[in-house]
Parts: C-alpha cells; structure tokens; sequence
C-alpha cells in the first residue's frame, strides 16, 4: 500500500529499508583496511593482516578487537540520532543487518552479545536503552545469546559529549558492574560488546575491563558509529 522510502531522507527508494542514491553517497560506511582494535578506516588496501591505528598504539584497548558499520557524520549522523533520540525504531532492521556483517570477523561460537547499559534515570527519560535494541537484533541475526542488562550503570555521569579524552575516562570511572544475577553466565564466556558510537572508548573500556573482572575470558566490540578524527 506505502511505496518503499528512503530511511535517511524519505525519497523514493526501489525496496524496503534501503537508501536512496544521494543519502547512500554520503553514508560513510567503514570498509577496506581498518585498525583491529577501534575499527576506524585506516590508508592502504586490506592484505589480510591485523593493522593498528596511533591511538590504539599509544592507548591500551581492553578488549580484543573491534568493528563500526559507519562513520559518525553527514547521513550516517543523522540516521543515528534519529534513532537515539528521535524513536525511529524503524531504523533498527537495517542497522541490525549492518552490524551482524560489520561483527562476522569477530564472532565465536557460544559468544555473549550485550549492550553498553544506561543509567536507570536516563532510561526513563529516554524510555528505551537504543544499545540494547542493536545488540537485540544483532544477537538474534547472529544465533547468539543476549543478555541486556548483563551490565549495570550504578552511577548517573553526565553526558560524554564535548568532553576530552582524559575527561571521558575519568568520567565513567568506577559507574559499571556486572549485574550480580548476571555474573555466573559471564564467566569463561567471550563478550561481544554493543554500542550505538564511538568516541575515544572511554565507555567501551570501561564496561570491557569490568566483563574481564567478571570472569570473561575475553571481549570484543562493535559499534553502529565510529568517530574519526579526519570525518
């Protein structure tokens, strides 16, 4: 009854759930040679061998390995903040399918897929965790087991944007733990951590480093947005 549309921009599309030419040209998708550690698109061509980018040389990453669908800016922005903040949940089929085929290198049989959680507070104003409905539908097109609320934030922190690097780590210091009915499903288990963006991974460290204190016997991430210095 309804013609297919464009999810960015509403145009006329030829199927479901696709882009429209103009909004798939400025969706920076991230492929091609990447850091193994954040996912961010790295120069050269993909020869099959782990690479790192400066950061990740310089910082150290909890977690084993990591992927983004795309990069945070133009209609790939858009497209995520519609999701977060403007309750399109229509974006969810897509962006589930984009992160099962972002997550394939990472993925190990019997893996735990969980979200980054929110704070009970901000849940409620914003009625719904958007990393929990990815990591959701990931699991689900993954075959995995899911578990929501696996982690807890146990402390309200202010918002992350605008802040610098050593400011976000200090920021979410000491705010996750492993949900105590949780903790027994965590141990000896490989974690695949979900994300809607990716910053410094201030946010992702600190829930990895919490996993591996549970008992995890490793952690890997992915992330719907990556956010490059040179976007």
């Amino acid at each position: 009854m309804f013609p297919p549309r464009c999810i960015a921009c509403g145009g006329a599309v030829t199927s479901d759930f696709g882009l429209c030419a103009a909004c798939w040209r400025e969706t920076a998708f991230v492929s091609g040679l990447v850091c193994d550690k954040c996912g961010v698109p790295l120069p050269g061509t993909d020869e099959g061998t782990p690479e790192v980018c400066d950061d990740c040389m310089t910082m150290a990453r909890p977690w084993e390995r990591a992927r983004a669908v795309l990069l945070y800016k133009d209609a790939g922005r858009r497209m995520v903040l519609a999701f977060k903040h403007g309750d399109r949940l229509d974006l969810l089929r897509p962006f589930g399918t984009w992160l099962h085929r972002a997550a394939a290198p990472l993925l190990t049989q019997d893996m735990l897929v969980a979200p980054v959680p929110l704070h009970r507070l901000r849940l409620i104003r914003r009625r719904y965790n958007q990393s929990a409905l990815l990591s959701g539908a990931l699991a689900q097109a993954a075959g995995l087991s899911h578990l929501p609320d696996l982690l807890q934030r146990i402390r309200a922190t202010p918002s992350q944007e605008g802040l610098h690097r050593d400011d976000r780590f200090a920021n979410i210091a000491g705010a996750v733990r492993v949900n105590p009915r949780r903790a027994a499903a965590l141990i000896g288990r490989d974690v695949l951590l979900v994300d809607d963006v990716m910053t410094s991974g201030a946010t992702l460290a600190a829930c990895a480093d919490t996993c591996l204190g549970g008992g995890a016997r490793s952690v890997f991430a992915v992330v719907l947005a990556r956010v490059a210095k040179d976007a």
